[in-house]
């Protein structure tokens, strides 16, 4: 089939080479001439614009960096498309602009899918992201095979808007299971107590968790993590906070108290302004031992 793909970052690129692998034919574009350039070193065709990008697509993939860009970017393409092809936004943005895109493809005549993903650059390159997805049954039926190229999983959340919605409400999850992690690990090596035992007994008793078991924030300890990259991402602190922005935006809007979620943002904040926000999340450890303790 025919996608266009918009958006060769860091997550889009390995995206569109899985599914110009599988034998479709993916023209893609992004505004960053960088990319531009890697995608074309890739074997992916570059088109002049977004609309030209879509222009007789089956299927347009978008990976963009927040709300605001996405509508602007769906306003555009979704013109240029034929009514009955399908466009998959995988940006994580708000629930509203999700909501507002899935009505502007309405429009249009135009089917839609909200599908962020959770998996990082490895599950992109690896074709094993996880997409949470919101939409029509019959939109999700028809972006079914996308997802099975470029990941293990994709969850039907719902219709429009409630793919972002399971996304903000994950890794709200994740951010604040993460800094409980770092937690424990910085006050067992302040008690004394190997980090290597502590992770045997957390992986296997109550405490266990996905930030303790599969991405532990202590180098050395468990499987491989960012941790024994030097904390490079991964997923990078600043991603988080976003994330966590989002959450803290849809739990306001819903009257929805969250108050580990607000002090998980509020940390994460904090981290960034360190000038720790390009290192993995889980760095978090770290910038706990730049704290002092307050009674």
């Amino acid at each position: 089939m025919n996608i266009g793909f918009i958006g060769l970052g860091n997550m889009g690129l390995p995206m569109a080479k899985n599914l110009a692998a599988a034998g479709h034919r993916v023209t893609g574009f992004d505004v960053v001439p960088a990319a531009r350039e890697a995608a074309t070193e890739a074997g992916i065709a570059i088109a002049a614009g977004n609309s030209e990008a879509a222009t007789d697509a089956d299927v347009v993939i978008t990976m963009l960096p927040n709300g605001a860009i996405a509508k602007a970017v769906a306003s555009e393409v979704l013109p240029a498309m034929s009514k009955g092809a399908l466009l998959i936004d995988c940006s994580t943005v708000d629930v509203n602009s999700a909501r507002e895109i899935d009505a502007l493809a309405s429009e249009q005549g135009v089917l839609c899918l909200d599908a962020p993903v959770s998996g990082g650059v490895g599950g992109a390159e690896a074709g094993t992201l996880t997409f949470m997805v919101g939409g029509s049954g019959g939109a999700f039926a028809k972006g079914a095979p996308f997802f099975d190229i470029m990941g293990k999983k994709a969850v039907h959340c719902g219709e429009g808007g409630a793919g972002q919605a399971a996304k903000i409400c994950n890794n709200m999850l994740l951010g604040i299971s993460m800094i409980g992690a770092c937690e424990a690990f910085a006050l067992a090596k302040k008690l004394g107590l190997s980090q290597e035992r502590l992770f045997d007994v957390i992986s296997t008793s109550s405490g266990s968790c996905w930030s303790v078991n599969t991405y532990c924030p202590v180098p050395g300890v468990g499987p491989k993590s960012p941790a024994d990259n030097d904390y490079r991402p991964g997923f990078a602190a600043a991603l988080m906070l976003k994330d966590l922005g989002l959450s803290q935006q849809a739990a306001d809007a819903a009257d929805a108290p969250t108050p580990l979620g607000r002090h998980a943002a509020d940390l994460y904040s904090a981290m960034n302004d360190a000038g720790m926000g390009g290192d993995d999340f889980s760095a978090m450890i770290r910038f706990l031992g730049t704290m002092e303790r307050k009674s």
